[in-house]
């Protein structure tokens, strides 16, 4: 652990690698050829002969040896780049297995993948034959790595830096390194390269959140252990435990200095930088969004996937291309190969129901130049008007609304005359109070409607790689939150209203300091001011859109066994918005011309 960092981390329990779970084959070094034609996961065969060494330790500065899986070409004509690949999920933990383990495989289909690629990284079979080294480095205390597991902070991104440092001076590398890969692989990216290691030339974040108690544990002030509680029950391995995110909030609910270490600083990050973002994921949007605003080079490009991100990284012939292209022209030098061509920035829109995405769509820069933030406010008749009405209303929910059934909530709806796109970050500012509690967790959706003002649903592969050719086919129980998007979502706790406006990265998009609790006496009424996560989306003259105000999460609730948060009160009886007069509840939406 750091010296600098005031605290001690609580560890978890977990389960020891065991032979057969998730790739893991036994631990010990030893180098092997694969041939051309290989095929050992029975899918996707080798085009060339690759060199594949195991377990290779590397010293990191307090001691710890990690561990890592180098891939490279045999037949490789001189020295190559190396790209790393870094998580805690198991070294050989492929996405064949993890693909079978989802629903639909999100259309990763039969023989894609070789079996080499880590979860959620590159696959060796791809990108070995274009002339580099793929990494896979079991980060500290995962399989037989040194130490405790620790997620992000400043020590993954230390462990990263001297990781990246000794493999520049092996005999096949040519000394430069890059960093790829999607959620942990590319939330990392950040870390490791704010401490700026010298042969760190490039980074790759796809999907990569960026402030570990903003944008996934407690977005907004609310706790959200699921998908980290399924992950560490299935995926993770190690020998030491992994750090307890469930008991550091039990010890401490607001900002601290150890979940300020979970926050990324970006803007030390000032390298080549290749972003992709997506609507749909619920952990990394804004994340990417921040990097892509903060990294302090001109050198940056992003690209805004209208597909979810293992589809992206393992099918999309253009996308494995232009990953390939971007480190060759950094870490191969070769500066004619027309990356620099590439757009700067290239944004998708959804329009929902049975049809696919508009991609790509060129733009300047991001959030899109001349934008429209329009102010449509909440009426006492369910609608949006471009004016606050002048009579004071309230509209109550009740968030003890009946398991089972869709979670009650109060809406407001506007119908679109033209086709209209909304592009960027809306934002909702609320007058809201309860009566039967001092504190509100309060979800802010938008939903698309069509023209029958019935809900609408954007799948996130294209249909072409679903198994039902329409919305209408697909049975309730399959529907996934990775398959399926609803429309942007925004989460506050009222007593972490507190803003600080020196931190925003956008006026639409507030940062809360979720260090100063503000509790709300019954009955009291607090504007709140809540940023919901980017929007992308087209709407045909007819169709609607819905803001809706509930106390419930209201997306898919597929992580059933995750634990009731560990130390404080949810939510209770009924909460009221107040609209018109002296309350303008509103939307401030992104309009952008088409």
């Amino acid at each position: 652990m750091p010296a600098s960092q005031p605290f001690q981390v609580a560890n978890l329990t977990i389960e020891k690698p065991t032979i057969g779970h998730n790739g893991y084959v036994g631990h010990g070094h030893r180098i092997e050829t694969l041939p051309k034609g290989w095929n050992g996961f029975n899918s996707r065969p080798l085009s060339e002969d690759l060199i594949a060494e195991h377990d290779l330790g590397i010293k990191v500065r307090d001691g710890c040896t990690l561990y890592c899986d180098i891939y490279r070409p045999a037949n490789a004509p001189g020295k190559i780049p190396a790209i790393v690949c870094w998580s805690p999920f198991g070294k050989k933990h492929n996405g064949i297995g993890m693909m079978k383990k989802v629903r639909w495989g999100v259309g990763v289909p039969d023989g894609c993948l070789s079996g080499l690629e880590r979860f959620e990284g590159p696959d060796p079979a791809e990108y070995c034959p274009r002339g580099f080294a793929i990494i896979n480095v079991d980060a500290r205390g995962a399989g037989h790595s040194d130490g405790s597991i620790v997620i992000m902070g400043q020590q993954e991104g230390e462990d990263g830096h001297d990781v990246i440092e000794a493999l520049a001076k092996m005999d096949w590398c040519n000394g430069n390194v890059g960093l790829a890969g999607n959620s942990h692989l590319g939330i990392v990216q950040w870390f490791i390269a704010a401490t700026r290691p010298p042969s760190l030339k490039a980074i790759a974040p796809w999907e990569a959140c960026g402030d570990l108690y903003r944008e996934q544990f407690v977005r907004g002030g609310a706790w959200d252990n699921g998908l980290f509680d399924l992950i560490t029950k299935q995926v993770i391995r190690g020998h030491n435990g992994c750090e307890d995110f469930r008991e550091m909030y039990r010890r401490c609910q607001t900002m601290n200095p150890y979940w300020a270490d979970k926050r990324a600083n970006i803007k030390n990050i000032s390298i080549p930088t290749y972003v992709v973002a997506s609507y749909s994921t619920f952990v990394h949007t804004m994340g990417s969004i921040r990097g892509w605003l903060e990294v302090q080079t001109d050198e940056k490009w992003l690209r805004w996937d209208p597909y979810q991100e293992w589809y992206d990284l393992w099918v999309v012939k253009e996308s494995i291309d232009e990953l390939a292209q971007f480190f060759d022209f950094y870490l191969n030098g070769n500066t004619k190969n027309g990356w620099d061509a590439t757009p700067k920035v290239r944004m998708s829109s959804l329009r929902f129901g049975d049809q696919e995405p508009i991609y790509p769509i060129s733009v300047e820069d991001f959030p899109v130049p001349k934008t429209e933030y329009r102010e449509m406010f909440f009426s006492g008749g369910d609608t949006l008007q471009d004016a606050p009405p002048t009579t004071e209303t309230g509209l109550s929910y009740n968030f003890e609304a009946v398991d089972g059934q869709e979670a009650d909530f109060v809406g407001f709806k506007h119908t679109f005359a033209t086709r209209t796109r909304l592009m960027g970050l809306p934002k909702a500012v609320l007058y809201m109070s309860c009566d039967d509690l001092d504190d509100m967790i309060v979800y802010v959706l938008i939903r698309k409607l069509d023209r029958d003002g019935n809900v609408m649903m954007n799948l996130n592969i294209p249909w072409e790689a679903a198994p039902y050719s329409k919305m209408s086919e697909i049975p309730k129980e399959e529907m996934s939150n990775l398959i399926l998007y609803f429309g942007p979502l925004g989460i506050l706790r009222a007593s972490h209203r507190e803003i600080d406006s020196s931190m925003s990265i956008h006026e639409q998009y507030p940062f809360h300091t979720h260090s100063n609790v503000q509790k709300v006496a019954p009955g009291q009424i607090v504007e709140l001011e809540i940023g919901l996560w980017a929007m992308g989306i087209d709407f045909e003259e007819g169709e609607s859109l819905r803001v809706q105000v509930s106390g419930q999460y209201p997306l898919i609730p597929e992580y059933k066994q995750a634990r009731p948060a560990p130390a404080e009160t949810s939510n209770k009886g009924h909460h009221k918005v107040h609209v018109g007069g002296r309350y303008p509840s509103r939307i401030i939406l992104p309009f952008v011309d088409i």
